[in-house]
């Protein structure tokens, strides 16, 4: 990653607001710069099969996975390479079979809207081409999902960090098909599902906070669906998108809970500080800006301090429960 205090770009392509704390932002660099070299030279020595020692592997990905090793990182440990190996046909077989002229012509639609702060998207001819056979290529062989709208900012950000089609297209298949099941189906039953068992969460975690948004009115799906479905994108800053990413690769939807719960309690003050609904929908839609939030090392630690004691038989107890 280079350093870009003073670029008007960030390192994946995007755009910076008008606002940008560029000095604030170059103090965070060059802390996390250092960080970043120890974690590469960590990976770097490390000796034998790291897939082989299951708690060697989740604490250095939780600390970080180094941007040239996440391709092969995330096919691995999401189970993407297994998939691919066991498909009867190859991507290349399968992108052939593009021919639904509804699914293409709602893709070529979402196409210039996916990302244009980007420059690699917007001024680049390859990315996007990519991006289209990714998604046409998963709605053709996913029958039940199809092409759904959210779908285009993952795959998006999956070329930005693999720039490699056909991993995004795995990777993005192992995410809807098995890490996120029922969330982009026409009912949406596992999205809604989960967020009453982030309602349930909160109630419990966070009980003051919850009556104040329940008091206010807000629905958890107005302020949080893109959390769920976006896998964060569009939400947070993009190296922050991806440490959790390496996470929710590894751990799966868990970490999703995990990072709204940590989103809340570091917000936790603001939010209280809300008195009505427009307030309190701004304040979500700010959580990017909080230096803990783009300080994405410290956030990544902060998300297995404050989001407590989240375990995969907890999740699972709270979706039977509320299942739809």
């Amino acid at each position: 990653m280079a350093k870009s205090s003073y670029s008007k770009v960030d390192e994946y392509g995007f755009e910076r607001p008008e606002n940008f704390n560029y000095e604030s932002y170059d103090q965070y660099m060059s802390q996390y710069f250092r960080i970043l070299t120890r974690r590469s030279q960590r990976w770097n020595t490390l000796k034998g099969d790291i897939f082989k020692k299951p708690n060697t592997l989740k604490r250095f990905i939780r600390k970080g996975i180094p941007s040239d090793r996440r391709t092969l990182v995330w096919m691995h440990i999401s189970g993407a390479d297994n998939l691919k190996r066991s498909s009867k046909l190859t991507y290349n077989e399968l992108k052939m079979k593009i021919n639904n002229q509804n699914i293409i012509d709602t893709i070529q639609i979402d196409l210039p809207r996916t990302f244009p702060d980007n420059i690699y998207f917007s001024t680049h001819e390859y990315l996007p081409k990519m991006l289209y056979y990714v998604l046409a290529t998963f709605a053709h062989q996913n029958k039940e999902v199809g092409y759904c709208q959210g779908l285009n900012y993952i795959a998006g950000l999956l070329l930005l960090a693999t720039k490699d089609e056909e991993a995004s297209f795995w990777l993005l298949k192992v995410l809807v098909e098995q890490i996120l099941p029922q969330y982009y189906i026409v009912t949406m039953t596992g999205l809604l599902t989960d967020l009453d068992v982030l309602d349930e969460l909160v109630r419990k975690y966070e009980p003051v906070v919850h009556r104040h948004i329940h008091n206010i009115g807000m629905p958890w799906a107005m302020g949080t669906t893109k959390w769920f479905i976006c896998l964060f994108s569009e939400v947070l800053p993009t190296e922050t998108v991806f440490r959790i990413w390496d996470c929710l690769f590894l751990e799966g939807s868990k970490i999703i809970f995990r990072v709204a719960l940590t989103l809340i309690r570091l917000h936790k003050e603001n939010i209280l500080l809300t008195s009505e609904l427009g307030e309190l929908i701004t304040c979500f839609k700010d959580m990017r800006n909080h230096q803990s939030v783009i300080n994405c090392h410290q956030f990544m630690t902060d998300i297995f301090k404050l989001s407590g004691n989240l375990s995969s038989s907890t999740l699972s107890k709270l979706r039977i429960k509320y299942k739809k």
